[in-house]
């Protein structure tokens, strides 16, 4: 399986969810964007992880992510994905960085955040940022789109 960077695309309503470390989280109702690295060893399968969870919801949550996966706030909407074999995943949350939700799915590097907050659709600005990456990503679409 290639290697990559990842980014889950939410739909969600409103609400507040109990995040691991960080406590109760409130979430804006809209779109959130998570990125993610699938440079290990499964590589872009961490994104197929990630669906299947969002779908059987009958796991115990084991990163940030996944408790958004099992929410039924939550919509896992789709994923834009790129093969890569450079760490860029940091670079894309930095170039979507507007409106993040704090400690989000960084606690393994200096971002301030992987998760952030739209009141629209993000998929258009999220599949630029992989473009101006020099990346050729894929959009896998997991709902209707809006």
């Amino acid at each position: 399986m290639d290697k990559g960077v990842y980014c889950l695309l939410f739909r969600n309503r409103p609400g507040e969810i109990r995040v691991g470390s960080l406590g109760s989280v409130p979430f804006a109702g809209g779109w959130h964007c998570y990125v993610g690295s699938a440079l290990g060893s499964g590589g872009l399968a961490r994104a197929e992880r990630h669906v299947r969870l969002s779908r059987e919801r009958d796991r115990s949550p084991r990163w940030h992510v996944d408790y958004l996966l099992l929410d039924p706030r939550f919509t896992l909407s789709a994923i834009v994905s790129a093969p890569t074999s450079r760490g860029v995943e940091c670079d894309l949350a930095r170039l979507i960085s507007e409106c993040p939700v704090p400690g989000f799915g960084c606690s393994d590097c200096r971002c301030r955040s992987h998760l952030f907050w739209r009141p629209e659709n993000p998929t258009e600005e999220v599949t630029a940022a992989f473009r101006a990456l020099g990346l050729a990503c894929r959009y896998q679409n997991y709902q209707e789109r809006e």
